[in-house]
C-alpha cells in the first residue's frame, strides 16, 4: 500500500510559527549534477550542470525539538525540483517524515522543512512555490563504513559515499562556506540513487552528492 500523503494549506502569507526549534544530526543529498553541485560555492548564482536541479535528501536527527515536542531519533527526507538558478526560486518540494513521528512531531517537521518555522530553513518559504505535501513512511538512515544508506519505503533507495582525497586518503571537504545547509560540506558521489515519488522517477547513480552535519535552529 502506498504511504499516505498529508495535505497542508500552502499559504505563503501565513504567519510564521513562533515555536523555538532545533535540529542536530546529519544530512545526505543526491542530485542530478554530473559533477559536484555548483550551488554550494556559487550560493545559487551558477546553474546546476544540467541547467535544472532534481534532488533528494535524507536527514538523521540525533537531537531536536519543536517547541516542547521531542524530535530526537527521527528520520526525514526532502525532494526538490528547481527549474534553473537556485536563487531565482520557483522550487517544487515534497517532504518525507518518519512513520514513528507523532502528530505533533509531524506538524513540527513539516513547518521546519516548509520554511514556516523560520530560522535556518526560512528561505524555503520564499523559494518554494509548489509544495506537494508530506509522505509519512518508514525511513531508514544507516552508516556502513563511510557510506550513508537511505531508504524511504519504496520511494527512495540511495547509497552515498565520500570522494577520497590525495592518494585515496581522507575525504574532500569544502570548509567555511556560506551555504545555507551547513558551512562544511563533504564532497560525495551516489553509489545508488533511485527516487519514485510525487510522480517522479529518477536515477542519479554515479552523480553528485553531499554530506554534512546539521545544526539548524529557529525562529
Amino acid at each position: 500500500m502506498p504511504s499516505a500523503v498529508h495535505e497542508r494549506n500552502d499559504n505563503r502569507e501565513a504567519e510564521l510559527s513562533k515555536d523555538p526549534w532545533k535540529l542536530k544530526g546529519e544530512l545526505v543529498l543526491s542530485c542530478n549534477c554530473t559533477v559536484f553541485c555548483p550551488c554550494v560555492l556559487s550560493l545559487g548564482l551558477h546553474p546546476p550542470t544540467e541547467g535544472y536541479c532534481q534532488t533528494w535528501a535524507g536527514v538523521k536527527i540525533d537531537e531536536g525539538h519543536f517547541g516542547e515536542t521531542d524530535l530526537s531519533g527521527l528520520n526525514m527526507g526532502l525532494m526538490l525540483e528547481i527549474p534553473g538558478l537556485m536563487s531565482r526560486g520557483n522550487w517544487t518540494a515534497g517532504i518525507f517524515v518518519d512513520e514513528n513521528a507523532s502528530d505533533k512531531a509531524l506538524d513540527g517537521l513539516t513547518k521546519i522543512m516548509s520554511g514556516q518555522a523560520g530560522g535556518t530553513t526560512h528561505l524555503l518559504s520564499i523559494l518554494v512555490g509548489n509544495f506537494l505535501g508530506v509522505h509519512k513512511a518508514e525511513i531508514d538512515y544507516a552508516i556502513k563504513d563511510e557510506t550513508r544508506i537511505v531508504k524511504v519505503g519504496k520511494m527512495i533507495d540511495g547509497a552515498v559515499s565520500p570522494v577520497k582525497g590525495e592518494g585515496g586518503k581522507g575525504e574532500v571537504v569544502i570548509k567555511n562556506s556560506a551555504y545555507w545547509i551547513a558551512p562544511d560540506i563533504t564532497v560525495c558521489e551516489s553509489d545508488k540513487s533511485r527516487l519514485r515519488a510525487f510522480g517522479r522517477n529518477w536515477n542519479f547513480g554515479g552523480r553528485s552528492a553531499e554530506l554534512c552535519q546539521l545544526d539548524w535552529a529557529g525562529p
